[in-house]
């Protein structure tokens, strides 16, 4: 009788074995190929370009003898995934590994040299814009206002974004590009291009937008008019913690072809900023694409954004609150109210005056 060949124990070991050797072997490479690829200690100035990914940088760290291997390299950003990177030059050297130099890159530590930090602020318009690049940098008025004017650099951002559309080419447009550059801080070159700061904030606003992509597709009214909308509310319900409940009187008012009647669109029509003085009647009645105190404007958006406003404002006109509401006012402690009439309207306003809840500009 011929005996079975008991393969359990020996075979499982000898199975077992072979993987850890595969392991280690593994191990062995992916810490041989994300380690410092020489003592250099040299500074190398590396540059990432606007729109570049950790990913697509990887033959210039090559080519540039900061890293070893772009594969492993690679492994090592997928395993990882780092975030933060951001156009600019920064200092590197060979004596770092993977690890230190995709943590410099990840902390965004670019050499300030020939660069400066810009802040656009929420509810800032096109003319803050432009004094703000021309104070910092070495880009003048004329060259800010040429590329707004482009028709084919608009053409570009047409076919590169998709939220972006011909309604930035309306020549009734007061700029072109109002609304859309978000608002932030971004590290700019002082000798640099316009068109690379406006790359920077577009792409922001790309990022912003993403989880609100679907929505905005599929909702009757196409982003430049969202947009619009988005930076009225900015202005109007900047100092109120219900943005979705005015963005719904604001659906409501057009819903029911009636007027605005926002003041900051008046404002802007007459290119006068709220802080510097009151308007003139003949401001406040005045009949252009923005002024939404006209009775042209009855049912009507302005012909386009009056601000850029912030992502929450963007957010209020994608996702309003639904209500029969066609007036608001908030007190000075941010708390909204919202009234049917125009006299209940009034009457709300009369009293939060009295009880000393008026917000005061």
């Amino acid at each position: 009788m011929k005996r079975k060949l008991k393969k359990g124990p020996k075979n499982l070991i000898i199975f077992l074995s072979f993987f850890v050797v595969i392991f280690l072997s593994l191990y062995f490479l992916y810490s041989n190929g994300i380690s410092k690829v020489n003592n250099d200690n040299t500074i190398i100035k590396f540059e990432v370009k606007e729109g570049s990914t950790y990913t697509s940088i990887s033959a210039n760290l090559k080519n540039n003898n900061l890293i070893k291997s772009e594969f492993w390299y690679r492994i090592y950003v997928k395993l990882n995934k780092p975030t933060g990177l951001q156009a600019g030059t920064y200092s590197l050297r060979s004596n770092m590994n993977v690890k230190e130099l995709v943590s410099v890159l990840s902390k965004g530590t670019i050499d300030s040299d020939g660069y400066t930090n810009i802040t656009l602020k929420e509810g800032k318009n096109m003319r803050d814009f432009i004094k703000l690049v021309t104070e910092n940098t070495n880009i003048s008025e004329d060259d800010i206002i040429a590329k707004l004017s482009d028709s084919n650099y608009l053409d570009s951002l047409i076919n590169k974004y998709w939220f972006i559309d011909e309604n930035i080419k309306n020549n009734e447009l007061y700029y072109s590009l109002e609304g859309y550059l978000y608002p932030d801080t971004y590290q700019v070159k002082k000798d640099g291009k316009i068109e690379d700061i406006i790359t920077s904030m577009l792409n922001n606003l790309e990022n912003k937008l993403e989880p609100y992509k679907d929505k905005i597709k599929n909702s009757k009214y196409n982003f430049h008019q969202l947009l619009t909308l988005a930076s009225i509310i900015e202005l109007e319900a900047a100092n109120s913690d219900d943005r979705n409940g005015v963005a719904g009187v604001f659906y409501n008012r057009l819903n029911s072809g009636w007027s605005l009647g926002s003041d900051v669109t008046t404002y802007y029509g007459a290119k006068i900023n709220m802080s510097d003085r009151d308007l003139y009647i003949d401001e406040i009645n005045a009949s252009n694409p923005y002024n939404t105190r006209n009775a042209k404007m009855a049912g009507k958006l302005p012909i386009g954004p009056i601000c850029n406003p912030s992502i929450e404002s963007i957010e209020a006109t994608i996702n309003p609150k639904n209500h029969n509401y066609y007036y608001f006012v908030a007190d000075k402690n941010k708390k909204t109210y919202f009234t049917n009439t125009e006299n209940e309207h009034i009457l709300k306003v009369r009293e939060l005056k009295q009880a000393g809840l008026w917000y005061e500009y």
